[in-house]
C-alpha cells in the first residue's frame, strides 16, 4: 500500500492550490479515503472525508466553503482542492485509507498515511 501526497507549496493568503493523492498497491475503489493535516505542534487533525464511490463528502467546518475533496477512482486518485488559503491553513497535509469502524473524523480510522506534503501559507 502506498499513498503519496504531492502539489504543496509556498502560497500566499488568499490564494489555491490542489493536492493530489496517488494511491496504489489495493483496490483504490473499495476504500474511503479522507485528508488530514498536522500544523506545528498540533496534533493530526481531520480536514476532508470522500466515500469510495464520491457521493459522500465532509469537511472541517473551518475549511468548507474553501475546500474541495474528489477522486478518480479510475487514476485512483484522490485530491483536495484549497482556495482562499488562510495562514492557519499551514501544515503537513496527509490522506489516509480508511480501514476501520472509527469515526470518519478519527485518526485511528486511517493508516498508510505517506509522508505528506507541505503546504505554507504566508500572510
Amino acid at each position: 500500500v502506498q499513498l503519496q501526497a504531492s502539489g504543496g507549496g509556498l502560497i500566499e493568503a488568499g490564494g489555491s492550490l490542489r493536492l493530489s493523492c496517488a494511491a496504489s498497491g489495493f483496490y483504490f475503489y473499495n476504500y474511503d479515503m479522507a485528508w488530514f493535516r498536522r500544523a506545528p505542534g498540533k496534533e493530526r487533525e481531520f480536514v476532508a472525508y470522500i466515500s469510495w464511490d464520491g457521493n459522500r463528502v465532509y469537511y472541517l467546518e473551518a475549511v468548507k466553503g474553501r475546500f474541495t475533496i474528489s477522486r478518480d477512482n479510475a487514476k485512483t486518485t484522490v485530491f483536495l482542492q484549497m482556495n482562499s488559503l488562510k495562514p492557519e491553513d499551514t501544515a503537513v497535509y496527509f490522506c489516509g485509507r480508511r480501514e476501520t469502524n472509527h469515526d470518519y473524523t478519527d485518526r485511528r480510522a486511517y493508516s498508510n498515511w505517506g509522508q505528506g506534503t507541505q503546504v505554507t501559507v504566508s500572510s
